[in-house]
Formats: structure tokens, sequence, C-alpha cells
């Protein structure tokens, strides 16, 4: 809601008065909810020495088995976000110091026996994130049906605090938008965040040296260096990439 300069808490008349005179101006409040995430953020921002790894997985074969799963199963039909999410899980047990949380004195580190995964869900309200449990004991399209779910109620009524509590890691997810690459910020307590951009198609030499087109699913991890270091997120990613370009959806 837009509201009159002088119903403002706090003397902001200089710096109005710097945008006065470019012309006309409005004063508006920021959302309850954004004023509560942006506080969050500004602080993970800035406690966390965030470093963000970016690759990208050969989705090409993968892709074409995706879709005739979707075509035979028309009624539980999966995009790569929860792909990832069972594949997250399975990279969480290979380097479990991902799959943790550092305490506040900074010197010693809680290891999670468990596997929840995170996922951004955008929402009129703003970005929440919906924790889907024990990925590792979960189907692919178990992990998409339990996703649709919690994706409509966020939406709607929102969720409740045991639905948003508790994920190891998280996955947000901008493809269905655009983008190459981004930077995003971590979840605390979580110590790194899994970023996903569009696919994008590239020409690349085949195995007799061939040009082919090569469909590419860019990933971008950011990672808190106080516990992770730049070898560990790129073996990450690439365990991800791999894993992902192998995948079947049985």
């Amino acid at each position: 809601m837009a509201e009159a300069e002088g119903g403002m808490s706090g003397d902001f008349s200089e710096i109005l008065a710097e945008f006065k005179q470019f012309g006309e101006i409005e004063i508006a409040d920021v959302p309850r909810f954004h004023q509560i995430a942006g506080a969050r953020l500004a602080r993970n921002w800035t406690s966390i020495p965030h470093v963000t790894h970016h690759d990208e997985a050969d989705i090409t074969e993968f892709e074409l088995r995706r879709t005739a799963w979707n075509t035979a199963h028309p009624e539980r039909k999966v995009t790569y976000v929860p792909v990832l999410g069972k594949l997250l899980a399975e990279a969480l047990a290979a380097y479990p110091q991902f799959n943790a949380s550092l305490l506040p004195d900074g010197a010693r580190v809680v290891m999670k026996k468990f596997f929840h995964v995170g996922f951004a869900i955008d929402t009129p309200r703003g970005l929440m994130v919906a924790a889907v449990r024990d990925c590792d004991r979960k189907s692919v399209p178990e992990i998409a049906e339990e996703l649709v779910a919690l994706s409509a109620k966020a939406r709607s009524k929102g969720l409740s605090y045991k639905e948003i509590s508790g994920p190891c890691m998280t996955i947000t997810s901008l493809g269905h938008i655009g983008g190459t690459a981004f930077t995003p910020i971590i979840n605390a307590p979580e110590v790194a965040i899994l970023g996903v951009s569009a696919t994008q198609t590239r020409a690349a030499p085949d195995r007799t040296g061939a040009p082919s087109w090569r469909k590419m699913l860019p990933l971008s991890l950011s990672y808190d260096h106080r516990l992770i270091n730049g070898a560990d997120a790129a073996r990450f990613v690439r365990f991800l990439a791999e894993r992902l370009a192998a995948c079947e959806l049985a």
C-alpha cells in the first residue's frame, strides 16, 4: 500500500528530496513477507562466506527418457526438479560434509543422517521453501507428487511450519523462466544450495568427431567456504551432473 510521506516512521526527508529533484515519486510499503525474508537473506549473505561453482549436465539422453516416461505416464509426469531432488539425496550421502550445519562457535558441526531436500516455490507472496522428507527412500514419481501438492498448498493457503522445516539442502530452479547461471543465497543453517537455470542447446562433437547438438542444464552451487572447499564443490556438482545424465525413470 502506498502512503503519504508524512505517514512514514523516521526522517527520510533528505533522501526523498534527492529523488524528488528528478521527478514524481510515490512511497510504498514493502510487504511483510518480503521484510522477514529480506532480513534473513541479508543475515545469511553477510554472515556466510559464499562461493558459487558453475557447471553443466549433459541431459540430451535423459530428456529423451523423461519425454518417453511422461508420454507413457501422463498422470505422473515429472520435470527434472524432482529428479534432482532424488539425486541430491544420493550426493549428500556420498559427500556428507554437505549434509551438515555449523554450530555458532564455528568449531563444531552437526552431521545429519537424514536426507530431506528443500524446494524453492515461487508464490504470489514470495519465495517459499518446502521440505520433502526422506528423498533417499522415495522414488522420483513419489517426490514429484509430493512436490506438486506442496506447491499448490504454498500458492494458496501457505505451508505449515513442519512443511518448511528441516531441509538438509535446497534446490532453487529458474529454468522455467530463463537465465544461464546465478548465485543463490544459502538457506542457513544449510551449508549449500543448488541453483538450476534454463536448458541450453550447444554444439559439440560426438564420439566420431562429427558435430552434434547437446542439451546442457546449467547448475550453480553456492556453498559455505568455512566448511566446503572448491574441490569439494566441483566434485559434488560433477557427481550430480553424471548421475543426471545416466538417470533412469523406472
